[in-house]
């Protein structure tokens, strides 16, 4: 392939509204289970949507987080929904859909919550969202730490939690967030597909990884021949993702090949001028079906970066785009997206050569 042909970049994105769609609201209660006593449970921030469409309209998950706080990682986070007919203009549904509760997880996911959750539709219908369990000053004194979470639901709002994604595969015990799984365009939606015989998924914040699933739910990291974690993307320095590269939304197998969005981090001194100090920006990597490590392009400039006062000025001044939601909806790729971890915002692209991505 060309390497100056970026022409397998999914885009270009453009924000319809330049405004956030979703905002925090004083008005949703919700009587916690772990608190045993009614929380504001969108008070401060609500960002980092996963997106999905189902019944004719898109369906957000988004990360949403309390009145007891007051600094970055000191809220309890849970994950409410919201819906919209036109993609632009949403509905909150009046309680959270994936929280903590006494079933199980307490030490997974209490104090800290359900964070950041991306979702994927099964061939069946089903629907399973990763997201993160963080456990931050945890009661029951286990490990301080962050585990990638799997629930499955075929409402999305009611879901059946299933606990660490790595669990059955030996576990692992190090910090870890953040999933996509591969997905390809079926009758004009966005459904998980195989390669090879299973299901592959990109994971990680700092470097991304690989692991593989026979159903969605169980999975296993893929490791070279001396048991190390494979890592597909790093940091780059000179570049907006120098800090870190963290998986974005669900990645689309294309005519091309695979197309993964990520969120890059920029670093202050090692970054890239353009883009702000610490701010978050994403990209696009094209990867091998045939070999999924396997790199064949990447952007050098991220698609999107924090322009505006609402990408800017939240709990997260640096500027935040952070992209984790992507669907089909209406003839447009619509990509939705965490603003300086308090909003979400949304940016809609031009649907190129959407028969050739039916693979």
């Amino acid at each position: 392939m060309d390497v100056s042909d970026t022409s397998w970049a999914i885009g270009p994105f453009r924000r319809p509204v330049k405004r956030p769609i979703i905002t925090p609201t004083e008005d949703l209660m919700f009587d916690c289970p772990m608190r045993k006593t009614a929380v504001r449970w969108a008070r401060n921030h609500t960002f980092n949507p996963a997106a999905t469409v189902h019944e004719d309209k898109v369906q957000v998950l988004f990360r949403a987080e309390d009145g007891h706080g007051d600094q970055i990682a000191a809220y309890t986070s849970r994950i409410g929904k919201a819906v919209s007919k036109d993609g632009i203009s949403f509905d909150i549904e009046p309680e959270p859909v994936i929280f903590p509760a006494n079933d199980g997880y307490v030490a997974c996911e209490w104090y800290g919550g359900c964070e950041d959750p991306r979702v994927v539709r099964s061939s069946d219908d089903e629907f399973v969202a990763y997201y993160t369990m963080y456990n931050r000053d945890n009661p029951e004194g286990a490990a301080h730490k962050a585990v990638l979470g799997v629930a499955s639901s075929r409402d999305l709002r009611n879901w059946q939690k299933h606990g660490a994604a790595f669990a059955k595969s030996g576990g692992i015990t190090a910090y870890h967030k953040a999933a996509g799984v591969v997905q390809r365009v079926e009758n004009g939606r966005l459904v998980a597909t195989t390669l090879g015989g299973k299901y592959w998924m990109y994971w990680g914040e700092r470097s991304v990884c690989l692991a593989t699933s026979d159903d969605l739910i169980h999975w296993t990291p893929v490791c070279d021949e001396q048991g190390r974690l494979v890592e597909v993307i790093s940091p780059r320095e000179g570049h907006f993702d120098s800090a870190l590269s963290e998986v974005g939304p669900n990645p689309v197998l294309t005519d091309k090949g695979i197309v993964l969005m990520y969120n890059g981090k920029n670093h202050k001194e090692k970054g890239d001028p353009g883009v702000g100090d610490w701010a978050y920006a994403p990209g696009q990597v094209l990867l091998d079906p045939d070999a999924p490590w396997e790199v064949l392009d990447r952007l050098d400039q991220p698609f999107l970066k924090p322009d505006y006062e609402y990408e800017q000025g939240g709990q997260y001044a640096a500027g935040t785009v952070f992209a984790e939601g992507l669907v089909l909806f209406n003839g447009k790729w619509h990509l939705y997206y965490g603003c300086s971890d308090t909003y979400v915002g949304v940016a809609s692209a031009p649907l190129r050569n959407a028969g050739a991505m039916e693979r």
